[in-house]
């Protein structure tokens, strides 16, 4: 799965489904999106999470990060990356309680978060991050080291 189908599946996990349009018939049940919590219990062992997080759709931070990270999808993909587009106010209000409480991050303002394979958080920021320090961060892991050394055979 490329880079943007992840960024584009994660942010369609978290954000609500636009209303449809009435139909004849009613509905099925729809599931219940998964919270923020479940997604990164999902991805534990399996994928380090990019977490971006903006007050707004249409804030500034928010398309610099998705300008940063544009250039770097393949590296992206390489380190098993998966990043999650968090509009703040189409949070529910459980992930909303997970970003300030788990995550200890603020709703007022863009922010960054990124989660280990191993469910802990190895970096937080309240400014765009360039991928360079991002693999800087995730390159030193124990666990990158071995993936890397796999990767060479």
């Amino acid at each position: 799965m490329t880079f943007w189908k992840n960024f584009a599946l994660g942010a369609a996990l978290l954000l609500p489904a636009s209303p449809v349009a009435a139909q004849k018939t009613p509905p099925a049940p729809a599931a219940a999106a998964p919270t923020l919590a479940q997604t990164l219990r999902a991805s534990r062992w399996q994928k380090r999470i990019l977490l971006v997080g903006a007050p707004a759709a249409t804030a500034p931070e928010l398309a610099q990060q998705k300008k940063l990270l544009a250039s770097a999808g393949p590296e992206l993909q390489k380190r098993d990356f998966l990043v999650l587009q968090l509009v703040y106010s189409q949070l529910a209000p459980a992930d909303r309680q997970y970003w300030t409480q788990e995550l200890k991050l603020p709703l007022n303002g863009f922010a960054v978060a990124l989660i280990g394979k191993d469910g802990g958080v190895k970096l937080n920021q309240l400014q765009p991050v360039a991928p360079a320090e991002l693999f800087g961060v995730v390159d030193k892991m124990p666990m990158r080291k071995q993936e890397a050394k796999g990767a060479k055979k």
